[in-house]
């Protein structure tokens, strides 16, 4: 039995894990068997994390941040987690090879997913030229005609925000109006750089080595036509990664992992929650670390308030794995 586990590997869960390794928890760390590192391991070039005046590569972050928490005493294993017992003490989380891995606490740092198209071209030209963050991409869009697809806040959001960079913006919607907030519509529509292409869906994305344009059908005629543009951001949402823990945590309305104010203790006494999984609103990789630094204190808090003899237990991850 271990004092910790650790799932997920993105900038919370690492991070979370650099803390908790440096306390001497020896924490486990389960990263998914498909997708290690998080979405920033589909990010080029990050230029907002602080420390990198000359920007760094997704990949080439999260690398560092692995190997700053196994230096502390991390164990990494890659697999993934298909079901969790939060039990009043002590934590099961089993895993895809039939293992099963117990602990006294679980930071719960899975992450989110961005919605997207479901084309072949948007997963070959991500990072070059399609993005599903304007604040993470759009200082490389300067003087480009960028589109936007989707009609929600966040769409508005982003739009408004790609303003400060392209040339020109244009909204792509499927429907005739948009769904986002009157306030945020207003925004946009006052906007003298943001132009609107109505009742119209992507089906193609044109650029062998970057976005060159769009394949749009109209979803009243069925009518095709091309749209040049030089970047492409998707905004139609995005999902917190909270599969497997429903029905064992209480959610948002958003559907993230409801936590305490500013803590990350949710309904279960033992079990953390950190990064985009609670966040529906900034969902950057600062604040992701930051709020896995805040998982791993409450973490410590709440083990130092357990019985030693249970600790000990808890103290050799040689015992950790239990097979059926």
């Amino acid at each position: 039995m271990r004092q910790i586990i650790i799932i997920g590997s993105g900038p919370a869960g690492f991070t979370a894990a650099i803390y908790a390794a440096r306390a001497n928890l020896k924490p486990l760390l389960i990263a998914s068997s498909v997708e290690a590192g998080g979405e920033l391991m589909n990010t080029t070039e990050v230029e907002n994390y602080p420390g990198f005046a000359d920007g760094v590569q997704g990949p080439e972050l999260m690398a560092k941040m692995q190997e700053q928490a196994e230096k502390f005493g991390t164990e990494v294993v890659y697999d993934d987690v298909t079901h969790l017992d939060f039990g009043d003490t002590i934590k099961t989380v089993t895993l895809g090879n039939g293992e099963k891995h117990e602990a006294l606490s679980v930071i719960f740092a899975t992450g989110s997913a961005y919605r997207k198209l479901g084309l072949d071209d948007e997963e070959r030209l991500s990072g070059r030229g399609v993005s599903w963050c304007a604040t993470c991409d759009g200082f490389f869009f300067k003087e480009k005609v960028i589109a936007v697809v989707g009609g929600g806040d966040s769409a508005m959001e982003e739009a408004t925000f790609l303003t400060r960079f392209g040339s020109k913006v244009i909204v792509i919607h499927r429907k005739d109006t948009l769904r986002a907030s009157k306030i945020m519509q207003e925004r946009a529509f006052a906007n003298e750089k943001i132009q609107f292409v109505w009742n119209s869906e992507v089906v193609g994305i044109d650029g062998e080595e970057a976005v060159e344009g769009l394949r749009l059908r109209d979803t009243v005629t069925g009518e095709e036509s091309t749209l040049p543009v030089g970047g492409l951001f998707v905004a139609i949402g995005n999902d917190p990664r909270t599969h497997l823990v429903h029905g064992l945590l209480d959610l948002t309305p958003e559907g993230t992992i409801a936590v305490a104010g500013r803590s990350s203790k949710t309904s279960q006494t033992g079990v953390f929650a950190a990064g985009d999984v609670i966040d529906p609103t900034y969902r950057q990789a600062v604040t992701a670390a930051a709020s896995g630094t805040v998982a791993a204190l409450d973490a410590e808090h709440y083990l130092a308030t357990l019985p030693e003899e249970l600790l000990a237990q808890a103290g050799d991850p040689a015992l950790a794995s239990v097979t059926n």
